[in-house]
């Protein structure tokens, strides 16, 4: 073989090397890149959400870009900024609050990303929205708590985190179901922000005010229905004070097992996780999808705990 054939040779065989690569550089360019910006990570529930959209992002070959609002607002919008200049196919966004992470949604529409929010809505419409109800837990929760005081007595009701949708939703069903029993008062409200040493610190505070009044508490969620039961049991009330809350995450399953939580109204994560990546997927492929997928809830009780239990 003379010089002039092997130095041709060495070419294509280089030419060939990089022409490989080049083509799997393309095909892995191919896989769908979803920003995801999730309300606070340090929140349980919204961690399990996060879990299946990871989860179902594998499954599918979809790369994702997870990230934590730490619940500001300001922080929100400027991860979806973020992902605009990172050209990503889609966002999924957990909602930080319903007027504040609007402009989010707004700025991706612009940008002509398809935005989907989970678990939580804002006041401008995205592409699709995939969660729950939230005005119907509160009904379901207080109707519990209704029945179980004969419609007659003094509610306490912890607040999520203002101006997020759960919460302003929460408190409408909440109110909803107070205005059917007159005999059933309000004597106090604040919120607990979905933290549980907040939640316990405020039943402290209310244990000290109110005692032996308070019947009730109804928490937006189960993060902020166990700091108010540490604090009743703490204080030797919780055998006379209906606690009910919202999400069924472990915690609060073993507390409704045990007894010491009186109920807790389930809310799928799975299901909200899950459906968000396949909406946001059918969208991106120009499939047909729902622009709202709504995944009803459940009262959780001692009778029908153990179903919920992993």
């Amino acid at each position: 073989m003379n010089r002039l054939t092997a130095l041709t040779l060495t070419f294509l065989t280089t030419l060939t090397l990089v022409s490989c690569n080049q083509n799997t550089d393309s095909a892995e360019g191919d896989k769908p890149v979803i920003g995801v910006t999730m309300l606070s990570m340090q929140n349980e529930f919204i961690v399990n959400v996060s879990d299946e959209i990871d989860k179902k992002a594998q499954e599918a070959g979809v790369e994702l870009i997870t990230v934590d609002a730490e619940r500001s607002a300001l922080k929100q919008i400027e991860q979806v900024e973020s992902f605009i200049a990172q050209g990503v196919d889609a966002i999924i966004m957990n909602p930080c609050e319903v007027e504040a992470s609007s402009p989010a949604v707004a700025k991706a529409q612009a940008a002509g990303i398809p935005i989907i929010n989970v678990n939580s809505e804002t006041a401008t419409k995205p592409s699709a929205f995939v969660g729950s109800d939230d005005v119907e837990s509160a009904r379901i929760a207080m109707k519990y708590i209704a029945e179980r005081l004969g419609g007659k007595g003094n509610v306490i009701m912890i607040h999520g985190y203002m101006g997020q949708a759960a919460q302003i939703k929460r408190e409408q069903g909440a109110r909803e179901v107070l205005k059917n029993y007159p005999d059933l008062k309000l004597i106090a409200s604040q919120t607990g922000e979905w933290d549980r040493a907040k939640a316990m610190s405020l039943m402290e505070n209310w244990i000290q005010s109110y005692g032996g009044q308070i019947n009730a508490v109804f928490a937006h969620n189960d993060e902020m229905g166990m700091g108010a039961v540490n604090a009743l049991t703490a204080a030797g009330m919780k055998d006379k004070v209906v606690v009910v809350s919202v999400d069924a995450i472990p915690d609060a399953l073993q507390a409704v097992q045990k007894g010491t939580l009186d109920a807790t109204v389930y809310q799928n994560a799975q299901q909200q996780g899950s459906q968000a990546i396949e909406t946001a997927l059918k969208i991106l492929n120009k499939q047909p999808y729902e622009v709202q997928v709504l995944i009803p809830f459940q009262l959780v009780t001692k009778k029908n705990v153990a179903q919920f239990v992993k």
